[in-house]
């Protein structure tokens, strides 16, 4: 996900201090991993410096200086062209969960333990995630959708490379 981008969205909206955007992304986007304080401000310094916010006005009270934050003509069309863009797939080409199992067999330890392992700890996250899916709003049912299916891929990955298992350590120990 791409921080900037995504703060220079909500800023769409309206001007908004760093606090509102840190809470704003939090809510919207931050289930599993709040935003910190710091990469909030730093994101901003630089889109500051990049010409795609620039100051809306400044606020003093008890502390320091607060800053209030509005998107430019130049970071809503960087948004805009951002939006458009398709991310590219992630084939997970190179998986530690591969290396782990090359590893193992290339010691002599048993790799079918560590696809068990792996299989368990993938079932406990898909259970977790459909409780959270029964109680979670829209938002929250997609995340865990989203993430369900990664975790089905991985499952089917995991199966496949078990029954395999002869095959690949006949060919690693060449």
């Amino acid at each position: 996900m791409s921080i900037g981008h995504t703060l220079l969205g909500l800023l769409e909206s309206g001007p908004c201090h760093g606090y509102d955007l840190k809470r704003s992304f939090d809510e919207r986007f931050g289930r599993d991993r709040t935003l910190a304080y710091g990469q909030v401000y730093s994101t901003m310094s630089r889109l500051l410096k990049n010409g795609l916010v620039e100051i809306d006005g400044l606020e003093s009270g008890g502390g320091p200086e607060r800053k209030r934050y509005a998107i430019t003509d130049a970071g809503v069309t960087d948004v805009e062209q951002w939006l458009g863009r398709p991310e590219t797939p992630e084939p997970y080409l190179q998986s530690t969960l591969y290396t782990k199992v090359v590893l193992a067999l290339l010691t002599g330890r048993d790799a079918a333990d560590i696809l068990d392992i792996q299989r368990a700890e993938h079932l406990t996250m898909m259970r977790e995630l459909t409780r959270r899916k029964l109680d979670g709003d829209l938002g929250d049912r997609l995340i865990c959708d989203h993430a369900l299916f990664h975790l089905e891929a991985d499952l089917r990955w995991l199966e496949l490379t078990a029954a395999r298992l002869g095959e690949l350590t006949l060919e690693i120990r060449k």
